[in-house]
């Protein structure tokens, strides 16, 4: 079997929030617990997505601003939606140019979006330039290749049925998404102080239709592979992740989600 090329479309928040959204929003309130910053800063959201980690800013930390910056005008009209705090603006713009003067943050973050910039070490380089002396630039990625659990299990048993699913394998395609590389990413952006962190969230679904029916919203890359594939291919797929899944008496099913976090101060 063949498999398409990787395309990694974002337009729908309504369609981002049942797959992983709601999952983000619990890894987001973490990370912000680690940063550990004091009230009335200004801070840069890179990504900013559907508001999510903008959302929690907001309602811990007591900025002084927020900018959120995202490419897709969607996920930008859902985020305004959701984030209507008077401190909190959104800007179109590219995570390898964005639309900021220098030093104008005291905080620049980024929320699972970093491996997908096809730059990541000019878009860390910006984040930079954006902070402020003694800012801090933060960012959290998934851990595609280890305890992502629930699209560890979709690839698994998509490469399984079709080893040319492989090459569109988050694991495999975003070699950043560890550790070691993120320490390297901000290092090189001559950010100091750079530490990583394990953050774990439970995913607990409450039957297998939970876990299956965001796969079928056709946005990001599993949802992406998920329904380019003919009605049978895709029924096939379905069952065999079925029967890997740890589904209780109940019906419900217990995951975690891991993401790698990592920040670094300007000097």
């Amino acid at each position: 079997m063949t498999s398409p090329e990787p395309r990694d479309r974002w337009s729908s928040g309504d369609a981002y929030e049942p797959y992983v959204g709601r999952w983000s929003r619990l890894v987001a309130r973490e990370f912000i617990g680690w940063l550990g910053a004091e009230a009335d800063l200004r801070w840069l959201d890179v990504g900013c997505g559907t508001g999510v980690l903008t959302e929690t800013i907001v309602a811990r930390c007591s900025p002084h601003a927020v900018v959120g910056v995202d490419l897709s005008e969607g996920y930008l009209a859902h985020a305004r939606s959701r984030v209507t705090d008077p401190r909190v603006s959104f800007r179109a713009g590219d995570a390898q140019a964005l639309p900021v003067k220098d030093g104008e943050h005291d905080v620049v973050v980024s929320g699972l979006m970093l491996n997908f910039v096809p730059d990541q070490v000019l878009a860390v380089s910006e984040m930079r330039r954006a902070l402020s002396a003694g800012g801090t630039a933060a960012a959290y990625v998934w851990d595609y290749a280890g305890e992502m659990q629930l699209m560890r299990r979709f690839w698994d048993a998509a490469v399984a049925l079709d080893p040319g699913a492989l090459e569109l394998d988050e694991g495999r395609r975003f070699p950043i998404a560890r550790p070691a590389p993120l320490v390297e990413l901000f290092e090189s952006a001559g950010l100091t102080e750079v530490r990583v962190l394990a953050i774990d969230v439970p995913t607990i679904f409450r039957d297998f239709d939970d876990y299956w029916l965001p796969f079928l919203g056709g946005q990001a890359p599993a949802p992406g592979y998920c329904m380019s594939l003919t009605d049978e291919r895709r029924a096939t797929l379905r069952e065999r992740i079925r029967s890997t899944l740890p589904t209780r008496p109940d019906g419900s099913i217990h995951l975690i989600a891991r993401a790698w976090a990592v920040r670094g101060i300007a000097d």
